[in-house]
């Protein structure tokens, strides 16, 4: 049966608003140097604007699948876009490092209210062998709102100014509200969609009961290990490796960095493909994925001297596939969970990516400092080979409870389970 048009006019809104909030997400990476001056400040105090919108993202994810069982999509993401726009806008206007940090906080509570509530409309409006492959497409689609940030408001902030620059990317919240309140319906039969009243012990049951379901924790580990390899090298410490231990010029390292965006794009339909049509391998494809990173990355580790170009494209290309395989998690919550838990447990999985990456961050940096004598930021690239195998630790982690808690679900539920799309789909 055709999906009707509707559904695809629900889901682009959605679309829209999330790489809208993906754009507010990354727009501050273009802008460091402009951000010191104006804030007068130190390198410390510049990381903690990625941190803190991370920490608050994170934070947020559980909190955020409760309201949308609660309240539905809708309410929620309308408050998403409202608070996302208003911290965009008193970023434009800030003048004290403080003011400042508020208003990115206030970007990463609305940013973190819109990629679940997309998913949530997916899972309502689309039957259940299309959502596979909607979702690597929303969340690798999403990655644009990057690529916008990172070439117009580079020359926005350069022709226009910061304040000018940023009030402009704010003004994109009202049309959007505009749309979502006039096109958007939690369900076919539903504007708002309300679910029952919860109380402390009862959001506390729904937790548990998500967290207890074994597909929830796999799709827990595959989302932790997967996407923390990429976002460490976007956010933070990809330019720096490549140019201090890899010896590559700063153009090169900018386009090695820009084509990890390239290939989670790239990438997210093929893996949605093969998902969409091979459930029962849905784990197996996410632990391909991280053996592909682990070996370009040991090659590159490992490689005497600095390591060839094109085993460099070759590592970025397999570390941006770990993106879209992120999403087999929430894939994987969705065939676990009842709908009106479906948010929540979506939001337990949310939370495992980024508590990667800022270990990730975290412990790159501790190393970095172990390694570098006295108080030098002259990095050494013996200092970042041996800083970057962080990476293994997580990755080890990972894959160990990928493969434990897949284990345990081709243990306790039968392949009979597959018929509907709602319940548990064994994983080998």
């Amino acid at each position: 049966m055709p999906t009707p048009r509707r559904a695809w006019l629900i889901w682009g809104v959605g679309l829209a608003i999330y790489v809208t909030a993906v754009f507010h997400r990354t727009s501050l990476a273009v802008a460091g140097l402009e951000a010191t001056e104006r804030f007068d400040l130190s390198a410390s105090q510049l990381g903690a604007f990625t941190v803190v919108q991370l920490l608050v993202y994170a934070g947020m994810q559980i909190p955020v699948g409760l309201l949308i069982d609660r309240f539905g999509p809708r309410t929620v993401l309308t408050v998403g876009v409202i608070t996302i726009s208003t911290g965009q806008a008193g970023f434009a206007l800030a003048t004290t490092f403080s003011a400042a940090l508020g208003a990115r906080v206030f970007v990463g509570f609305g940013d973190a209210m819109t990629f679940i509530c997309v998913l949530r409309l997916v899972n309502t409006w689309f039957e259940p062998r299309r959502v596979p492959l909607l979702t690597q497409l929303t969340g690798s689609t999403g990655q644009i709102g990057s690529i916008v940030a990172a070439i117009p408001m580079t020359w926005a902030l350069s022709e226009l100014g910061w304040t000018t620059a940023y009030l402009i990317s704010a003004a994109t919240g009202p049309a959007l509200l505009i749309t979502l309140l006039l096109l958007v319906r939690d369900t076919p039969t539903e504007r708002h969609h309300r679910g029952h009243p919860m109380s402390r012990l009862t959001l506390m049951s729904t937790l548990r009961a998500s967290w207890a379901q074994p597909g929830t924790r796999l799709g827990f580990w595959v989302h932790f290990t997967t996407p923390f390899s990429a976002s460490m090298l976007v956010m933070l410490w990809g330019y720096p490796f490549l140019v201090l231990s890899e010896g590559v010029s700063e153009t090169v390292a900018g386009a090695l960095l820009s084509l990890i965006i390239v290939a989670v794009v790239a990438s997210g339909p093929v893996l949605g493909w093969i998902v969409g049509n091979h459930p029962w391998h849905r784990s197996t494809v996410a632990l391909t994925t991280v053996a592909g990173m682990v070996v370009t990355w040991s090659a590159v580790l490992l490689w005497p001297g600095d390591a060839p170009l094109w085993l460099l494209v070759l590592m970025v290309v397999a570390t941006g596939c770990g993106g879209p395989a992120s999403m087999i998690g929430f894939d994987v919550g969705r065939t676990s969970n009842p709908p009106d838990r479906m948010a929540s447990a979506s939001g337990i999985i949310n939370v495992a990516g980024f508590v990667a990456t800022l270990v990730a961050v975290f412990g790159i940096g501790a190393v970095l400092d172990l390694a570098t004598p006295g108080s030098s930021d002259d990095y050494s690239a013996g200092a970042f080979r041996l800083a970057m195998s962080v990476q293994y630790l997580l990755w080890g982690l990972g894959t160990l409870q990928i493969w434990r808690y897949r284990t345990i679900v081709r243990r306790t539920i039968g392949r009979e389970a597959v018929d509907g799309g709602s319940t548990m789909l064994p994983l080998p």
